[in-house]
């Protein structure tokens, strides 16, 4: 046997439903370790939902996280990437109703910290582009690029007030509730966000799904018609949210 199989086997036989009985005392040891070590990753992962909401419930809410969703494998880095969906069904009617969409945007920082490095599409390299060859290129979302719309919360205001540190942290209600979206990129090492409106993240959204540039605009518009396509498509070059521009076969 492998040391991989002997992994597999491992992981398998530790959350099967009826372990041999031999191995119940060590399986329970093993599982409670686990358990903490998936509680821990989730307040890790989740700092603006633990800054909203306090560490008590978070810890109340991973745990029976855990107990709903087991982990896949000993990778706990990537352990709970289903939790925004889950606290979606899992919160009472009209309980945090946001939470969601704020963990959705820390889930959103951690994919694009961890992203593979790859080139960034700037300005002067669509600008560099001949008119009718634009007209056949779709640019491709970099790695590290990662959207979020939130229709009826400001998410976005809520989740970059409960990232300050403590001592700059402000007031996270937000002037103005409605709906915000976000951008998080990678260009420089760093991730960075910015707010973004409906138009600028169905772009985005275009571009992800493969769609020409020109098309790609047109569904912008389609989500925002007083949008300035041409200063969101700069805006978004400059936030490093692309890395390459394929030319269609016409």
């Amino acid at each position: 046997m492998t040391l991989d199989d002997f992994q597999q086997t491992f992981w398998h036989d530790l959350w099967a439903a009826a372990p041999r009985e031999a191995l119940l005392p060590a399986f329970a040891v093993y599982r409670n370790t686990v358990r903490t070590a998936c509680v821990e990753a989730l307040l890790s992962l989740y700092p603006a939902v633990r800054r909203l909401t306090g560490e008590a419930w978070l810890q109340a809410a991973a745990l029976d996280h855990v107990q709903a969703v087991l982990p896949a494998s000993g990778a706990l880095h990537r352990y709970g990437e289903g939790f925004p969906e889950w606290l979606a069904e899992a919160l009472p009617a009209h309980t945090l109703p946001w939470l969601p969409a704020v963990a959705a945007l820390d889930r959103a920082w951690h994919q694009s910290h961890v992203a593979a490095d790859a080139p960034v599409l700037g300005i002067a390299d669509v600008a560099a582009c001949e008119a009718s060859r634009l007209q056949r290129t779709r640019l491709v979302p970099h790695p590290a690029a990662r959207w979020h719309w939130c229709a009826d919360w400001p998410a976005f205001s809520l989740w970059q007030a409960a990232r300050r540190p403590e001592a700059d942290a402000a007031d996270p209600n937000p002037p103005h509730w409605h709906g915000e979206g976000a951008l998080l990129t990678r260009p420089a090492g760093a991730v960075l966000a910015v707010g973004l409106d409906a138009g600028e993240c169905a772009l985005l959204q275009a571009c992800a799904a493969g769609d020409a540039l020109p098309q790609a605009l047109d569904a912008a518009l389609q989500a925002d018609a007083a949008l300035d396509v041409g200063a969101a498509l700069a805006r978004l070059l400059a936030q490093g949210a692309f890395t390459t521009a394929l030319e269609i076969d016409p």
